[in-house]
């Protein structure tokens, strides 16, 4: 019923909230240096107080310097987060970094702050995502459709993440997710008992002269989507 639906999209927002500002936030301040691991176990306890599961078809390229995704809602970051420990470093809008809890969060886990408003803002991204490989060695996690999508078709993608992984020769994993947002809902505000299904397709190395691979990654981020749908009745 969707009074229970509401209730449980309620209880799923309450939960990430509060074990954000309660365990992550004070944990990430004390111990530094086990950040990944401290993200990965407190993800793990979130997704199952809301009732959530995960599934992985692939492997994670550990040696992958991007990962590409599609984009439905927090729960994406969340179960991600939960199923791998590799210390990823989130794309995440400016704006977020000026929220009370989520802002200290990004911040003490080191993500990058994307500025959508500013054309200094691709300068500044391209630079993050060197740091990132050459001197962090972590890995970025990014959403090129740049929103949170309610539709199966992936929006267009932001031709940045396409700039950036030819000017530094990439290594790029695509992941499509599906499920996540059947668990928490953010436009209909419903949230449900389910699994979060995250597919690890084949890595690319990105060329500086290669004009196809990027619609060619959408392509194929596309067609695992929908034979999700056709073949599993699972919607991204």
């Amino acid at each position: 019923m969707k009074i229970f639906a509401t209730i449980r999209f309620y209880w799923g927002a309450f939960i990430i909230s509060f074990n954000t500002a309660v365990f992550m936030i004070p944990a990430l301040m004390l111990f530094g240096k086990h950040k990944s691991t401290i993200v990965h176990h407190i993800n793990r306890l979130t997704l199952f107080m809301m009732g959530g599961k995960l599934s992985q078809e692939g492997e994670m390229d550990k040696s992958a310097d991007m990962f590409v995704m599609n984009h439905q809602g927090i729960i994406d970051i969340i179960g991600l987060e939960a199923l791998q420990n590799n210390h990823l470093r989130w794309v995440a809008k400016k704006e977020l970094f000026d929220a009370l809890w989520f802002g200290n969060l990004l911040r003490h886990g080191e993500m990058i702050s994307l500025d959508r408003s500013s054309k200094a803002g691709l300068r500044k991204l391209m630079n993050d995502v060197k740091e990132s490989k050459e001197v962090l060695h972590r890995g970025v996690a990014i959403f090129p459709e740049g929103t949170r999508a309610d539709e199966q078709p992936l929006l267009s993608f932001k031709q940045g993440t396409n700039l950036i992984a030819k000017k530094l020769k990439l290594r790029v994993q695509p992941i499509v997710i599906t499920g996540s947002k059947h668990v928490l809902n953010e436009h209909i505000k419903e949230g449900h008992s389910g699994t979060v299904h995250y597919h690890f397709l084949p890595s690319i190395d990105v060329k500086s002269d290669d004009k196809e691979w990027f619609n060619d990654l959408r392509e194929n981020m596309q067609k695992v989507i929908d034979a999700e749908l056709d073949n599993h009745h699972r919607s991204r």
